[in-house]
């Protein structure tokens, strides 16, 4: 990069594209003052903001300083601009206090592509849109002008909207190659919608902009990667099979595990949600949270364990950094003091939908450390659990909490899920599990991503919606994978059932057809499993099912140099096309289809009663998996029976002898 500077103007140029322009006739930072209203319901936000003030800043001196430049703005700000190679990076020294609002303009061009901005379920390229970013509930329903979402705001406030997520982050990557990162956990909304110029809004003066740039797509995400932190590898047992969401006690969970078993469903790991106990609310059946086994529905659980162990099983359960006022371990919280409190002292108990939960200050080490020793290693690993959801993380309040930093819980908020995943990562670290134990978290930030073992998509409704639905969790991946998780995969089948919304068999197994083609296979039976399709009910679906696991267990030699490619450089699992097809524009923009590595396209079937497909296939030789049949660039229209999606590989792809033995058993 080269840094220009002149009297009252500076700018940053690659290659002569401006990346960052500051200047009487441009100028790149605003700064004022607002007022914010922020309302939570549930982990559902209502936030607004009137601003008081909102001025361009006008550069008072520009002084060269070493590989950079010191910028004045009179009595507000001071930036210090550092050039190292390909990255320039700000650094903001805030001079007037009463500054709580900045915005900086980047320059833009009209046909740019952006994506990243942490997991986004509806859309992939962000151009076009503004995405608000503080972690939330995502909505019960995503799309504003459907029933589901109306009804749920109506009632219970959790009707959601495109922007959000329950990982969102500052960050974004630009089709001019290069990512933009802030240091800065407050609100913000970064906006694209305007043709010349990309508008960041913060909440807080940010500690540093960082933008890198890189001649190629690939180069950039190592960098980007290399800067944020990058996920270790899956444990190896993840690969021989499904992990099968159960429920309901010892006796039930455990004969449903025989029965999958008996219809040749291979299984890598039995995953008992309620393994702490259950309860029924309106929303369906949620669990106790207190997180120890609950020794009348899995009574003797260790020793089970065990035998599971012995059959090459693994045990996975459930936990999140709350816990249910009146249970054993909030009673040990309240002697411990690790809760978060009122300024009247009172511990802060919040909502979860008909019960309520203390809040584990997991800014205070003391907190931080009793969670991740009495509750994680003593109450799961130290009795032979071998993975976890580790659920929320999204949930800390912001109004009248006092937290042991000190700072404000405006700003702590979005950094609470990257404390969550790293108390997490700390424990199976110090136990020396670290390769062998998998947690899932569908909450994140900057700084998940090297704590956080595997991401999965949330909670999507049980059907084919356009914003809530299967296609969903593809967007989810792609742009995960933009933002530095690259190990990501959903609740087969969706979760959320409501309304009279339910899960169908083509649902579950068009979900599971896509799945085949992840990082990991698990199936959830959602939050009312009584009126929702399970796939052990349907002989039918059990021996398509099987025969999707065993596609997955064949793949598991390329998806493990995959997950080991992610661990080492970054570059994600699933990818966008453009990753490996740069000069196809078409590529940029597509946000239903992914690159299983670089000779695999995957295009999965959102959609309902559907026999065929339209697909996009970039330059190669592809041939289609169940047919052999060769394609070429362009679009297609293919045949795509239930247990055959769309899947084409490389003609001369190393791992083409796989493709063609998951053919020869499974193909036409």
């Amino acid at each position: 990069m080269e840094q220009i500077r002149e009297s009252a103007a500076w700018s940053v140029k690659r290659g002569g594209k401006t990346l960052l322009e500051d200047g009487a006739a441009f100028p790149m930072l605003f700064v004022g003052y607002g007022e914010e209203s922020v309302d939570m319901y549930r982990g559902n936000f209502k936030i607004e903001d009137y601003v008081v003030e909102r001025r361009p800043l006008r550069i008072s001196s520009v002084m060269e300083s070493g590989s950079g430049a010191v910028v004045e703005y009179g009595d507000d700000l001071t930036v210090r601009v550092v050039v190292d190679g390909d990255c320039t990076t700000l650094y903001f020294t805030q001079n007037n206090p009463a500054i709580n609002r900045l915005w900086l303009r980047v320059p833009a061009e009209k046909d740019e592509c952006v994506w990243g901005c942490g997991e986004q379920m509806s859309y992939f390229n962000l151009r076009g849109r503004h995405f608000p970013l503080w972690t939330s509930e995502p909505g019960v329903g995503r799309d504003k002008t459907t029933y589901v979402t109306w009804r749920s705001d109506v009632e219970n406030k959790a009707g959601g909207d495109y922007y959000n997520t329950n990982f969102p982050q500052p960050t974004y990557v630009s089709s001019r190659r290069y990512y933009l990162h802030a240091d800065a956990t407050a609100y913000a909304d970064f906006d694209f919608r305007h043709p010349d110029f990309h508008e960041l809004q913060f909440w807080q003066v940010p500690a540093s902009i960082r933008v890198e740039a890189a001649d190629s797509f690939l180069e950039l995400l190592q960098k980007e990667s290399a800067f944020l932190g990058r996920q270790p590898e899956l444990p190896e047992w993840v690969y021989n099979g499904l992990i099968i969401g159960v429920q309901g006690g010892s006796e039930r969970s455990f004969g449903l595990l025989e029965k999958t078993l008996q219809h040749r469903i291979k299984v890598s790991g039995v995953w008992c949600q309620d393994w702490c106990g259950k309860r029924v609310t309106s929303f369906g059946k949620r669990l106790q949270w207190d997180w120890h086994f609950h020794p009348e529905m899995y009574p003797n659980l260790p020793a089970k364990i065990k035998k599971l162990h012995k059959r090459g099983i693994k045990f996975l359960s459930y936990v999140n950094p709350y816990l249910v006022e009146g249970g054993s371990l909030y009673q040990e919280g309240l002697e411990a003091d690790v809760f978060a409190r009122r300024h009247d002292g009172s511990v802060y108990l919040v909502d979860f939908g008909e019960f309520n939960c203390g809040v584990i200050d997991l800014t205070d080490p003391k907190a931080f450390d009793w969670f991740k020793n009495r509750v994680i290693r003593e109450c799961s690993l130290d009795i032979g659990i071998d993975g976890w959801m580790a659920d929320f993380g999204e949930y800390l309040p912001t109004d009248d909490i006092v937290l042991h930093s000190g700072k404000s819980a405006m700003l702590e908020h979005n950094h609470w899920p990257a404390l969550w995943a790293q108390c997490n990562y700390e424990a199976v670290s110090e136990a020396g599990k670290l390769g062998e134990v998998v947690y899932f978290m569908r909450a994140g930030g900057t700084g998940s991503q090297k704590y956080c073992t595997l991401l999965w998509a949330g909670d999507q409704s049980v059907d084919f919606s356009r914003h809530d639905g299967l296609c969903t969790v593809i967007c989810a991946a792609l742009s995960a994978g933009m933002s530095g998780c690259g190990l990501t995969h959903s609740d087969i089948g969706g979760y959320t059932s409501l309304f009279d919304n339910t899960r169908t068999k083509e649902v579950f197994l068009r979900w599971a057809e896509m799945a085949a083609f992840t990082p990991v296979m698990r199936t959830h039976e959602g939050n009312r499993p009584d009126t929702n399709f399970q796939y052990y009910d349907d002989d039918d679906c059990m021996n398509q099912l099987a025969c999707l696991v065993e596609v997955y267990t064949m793949l598991a030699p390329m998806l493990k140099e995959l997950v080991k490619e992610n661990a080492e450089t970054g570059v994600p699992v699933q990818r966008p096309l453009f990753l490996h097809h740069e000069d196809d524009p078409r590529c940029y923009t597509e946000q239903f289809e992914y690159l299983l590595g670089p000779d695999v396209l995957v295009a999965p079937v959102w959609q309902a009663d559907k026999t065929e497909w339209q697909v996009y296939l970039p330059e190669g030789d592809w041939r289609h998996l169940w047919t052999g049949e060769a394609y070429g660039r362009g679009e297609h229209t293919v045949p795509a029976p239930l247990g055959q999606p769309p899947v084409f590989y490389k003609a001369d792809s190393e791992w083409a002898a796989v493709f063609e033995a998951i053919r020869f058993r499974f193909g036409v």
